[in-house]
């Protein structure tokens, strides 16, 4: 099949092996960071944050988050152009809702005499997500893998190598970077930048998929 999206994924890939030399440019971050924003989440709840690791200070202190395990991860802290932390609120509130909804009216999507159907009609999707002690961070965490489907693909248009990383430290990450998530947690990041040629033992191998039957019922 040709058409320029599958195309996009089958030329994505997971880098393993980042060249410290080669930086993503600052106008390709602006449009990564406006395709992240724009990610969409149920009812656009949008209980995330990512912190974009770019500075040899940041990236000194994510490297120092591998002190205790997935160091086969580490070397990407220093070597990836940018490192980014994507973080989720665990205890998502009906006043968290409410700044969404506010926005919603601003920005004229949302009519203002729809205010209170949207705040308590909407979080009842949160509420059956949330435990008697507020808890909902499975439910959110949720939203923030929506996000990263939609950086990857971001990514591969821009022709960015990137490198989701499951394999971090969750608890080490809220302590160096606490001041920064305040209160949001982050259990996975994404590396991106430009792999090594010869060294990327990754690059350049055939797309590995189940086939269609095997996934994809059509009734």
């Amino acid at each position: 099949m040709s058409h320029p999206i599958i195309d996009d994924l089958n030329q994505r890939y997971t880098a393993k092996k980042y060249d410290v030399t080669k930086r993503v440019s600052a106008e390709d971050m602006a449009v990564l960071k406006e395709a992240i924003r724009l990610s969409a989440s149920s009812i656009n709840s949008q209980p995330w944050k990512f912190i974009i690791i770019e500075s040899d200070a940041a990236k000194q202190r994510f490297h120092d988050s591998f002190a205790n395990m997935h160091q086969f991860n580490q070397p990407h802290a220093k070597e990836a152009s940018h490192v980014i932390l994507f973080a989720h609120n665990p205890n998502f509130t009906k006043d968290d809702y409410r700044k969404v909804v506010d926005v919603e009216v601003s920005s004229g999507h949302l009519p203002a005499e729809m205010y209170d159907n949207m705040l308590n009609g909407g979080f009842t999707f949160a509420e059956a997500n949330t435990d008697e002690n507020g808890f909902n961070g499975h439910w959110t965490k949720a939203q923030t893998y929506i996000a990263l489907g939609n950086t990857l693909h971001t990514l591969a248009r821009l022709g960015i190598d990137s490198t989701p990383m499951e394999g971090v430290d969750k608890q080490l990450i809220g302590d160096i970077f606490g001041k920064e998530l305040a209160g949001y947690e982050c259990d996975f990041a994404l590396a991106i930048g430009y792999h090594k040629d010869a060294e990327d033992y990754n690059h350049g191998l055939p797309k590995s998929r189940l086939p269609e039957q095997d996934v994809i019922t059509v009734l």
